[in-house]
C-alpha cells in the first residue's frame, strides 16, 4: 500500500499534477491558449483605444470644429447662389464675372493650393476614423463568425456542442 501511495503522491501530490504537466509538453492547454488570445485581443483593443483616444474639447475647440465646418457648405451654396443670380439678373452675374477674370493667374494658384490643402486635410481625418471603424469592426469578427457557425449547425438541424455551464446544461436537462 505504501509503494502505491507513494507512486500517486509523486504523480498527483504537493499541488502538481506531472501527468497533466508531461500532456501540456506535448499538446497545449485550450483553456490557457483561450486565455491567452483573450489578453491578446485585450491588449490589441487597448492599444488601438490608447492611439486612437480624443480628450473631450473645451469651448475654444469646439468653436473651432464649428468654423471648420464652414466652408464647405458655403462654397456650395456660393455656387448654388451663382447660378440662380444668373438666371434672375444675367447683367448684374455677367459684370461679377468680368470682375472675375481680372484676378491674376497666381491668385487663382494660392486660392486652389488652398482649398487643395483644406479638403485634403479633411480626407486625412475620414481616412483616419474609417481606419479606427474598420479595428472595432475586426475586433468583433471572431465573435461574429462563431454565432454565424452556430446558427448554421442550428439551421442544418445540429444541435451546438454541450457548454461547461451548470446552469444551461440543468436547463437542457429539464427541457
Amino acid at each position: 500500500m505504501g509503494v502505491i501511495t507513494a507512486v500517486f503522491d509523486f504523480l498527483f501530490g504537493s499541488g502538481r499534477n506531472v501527468v497533466k504537466e508531461t500532456a501540456e509538453v506535448f499538446m497545449e492547454n485550450t483553456e490557457a491558449g483561450a486565455e491567452r488570445d483573450a489578453e491578446l485581443r485585450k491588449a490589441v483593443l487597448d492599444q488601438f483605444a490608447a492611439e486612437f483616444a480624443m480628450p473631450k474639447p473645451g469651448l475654444f475647440d469646439r468653436i473651432i470644429d464649428a468654423i471648420n465646418r464652414l466652408p464647405r457648405p458655403a462654397l456650395a451654396m456660393g455656387t448654388i447662389g451663382l447660378f440662380v443670380s444668373a438666371m434672375v439678373d444675367p447683367i448684374w452675374f455677367a459684370a461679377r464675372m468680368q470682375g472675375i477674370s481680372l484676378v491674376p493667374e497666381p491668385l487663382w494658384w494660392l486660392l486652389g493650393a488652398i482649398i487643395s490643402f483644406y479638403f485634403g486635410a479633411r480626407h486625412q481625418a475620414k481616412g483616419q476614423d474609417f481606419q479606427r471603424s474598420i479595428a472595432t469592426t475586426m475586433a468583433r469578427t471572431p465573435v461574429v463568425t462563431h454565432h454565424l457557425n452556430t446558427l448554421r449547425m442550428i439551421e442544418g438541424g445540429a444541435t451546438p456542442a454541450p457548454t461547461d455551464n451548470p446552469a444551461l446544461m440543468d436547463w437542457r436537462n429539464g427541457q
